[in-house]
């Protein structure tokens, strides 16, 4: 589900909450290293999210937020902030080319730039692939 967050309104934050959980609390966050990932420079996007950052003349960039049940990918166009929710069950990942991940969910994808001396974005993948496995039950288990 993609929304526009450029203000605070309880009723998306009630959506937000209830597709993903509640933020972490400060104690899990320090436990857990933080739970935001660097500024991520976008290569490609689906049409959707494109068209909406082919309104302005800036460097296309977007963040994720790590919640219980899910992510918030967030980014900006012109003025507006907006947030692309993506639960872990629906959530895809990938390691495309040596220097870039792909993340999808549905018709929506992200695909974003990945250096080899770019660590923290390596390391928050890597943790974000922990949180998803840990959140996703073992289909093996339901056979």
């Amino acid at each position: 589900m993609l929304l526009q967050v450029s203000y605070n309104d309880k009723e998306i934050t009630r959506k937000i909450d209830t597709e993903l959980g509640k933020p972490f609390t400060i104690r899990e966050r320090f436990k857990m290293g933080g739970i935001g990932s660097p500024k991520l420079i976008l290569n490609e996007t689906s049409i959707q999210i494109s068209n909406l950052m082919n309104l302005d003349n800036n460097r296309n960039v977007c963040n994720i937020e790590l919640r219980p049940k899910g992510i918030i990918v967030g980014f900006r166009s012109r003025l507006n902030s907006y947030a692309l929710i993506i639960p872990y069950y629906k959530l895809v990942l990938y390691k495309g080319k040596a220097e870039e991940y792909s993340i999808y969910k549905d018709n929506y994808f992200f695909k974003f730039e990945a250096r080899a001396n770019d660590k923290s974005v390596h390391n928050f993948m890597k943790k974000l692939m922990e949180a998803k496995n840990a959140a996703t039950p073992d289909r093996l288990e339901d056979l």
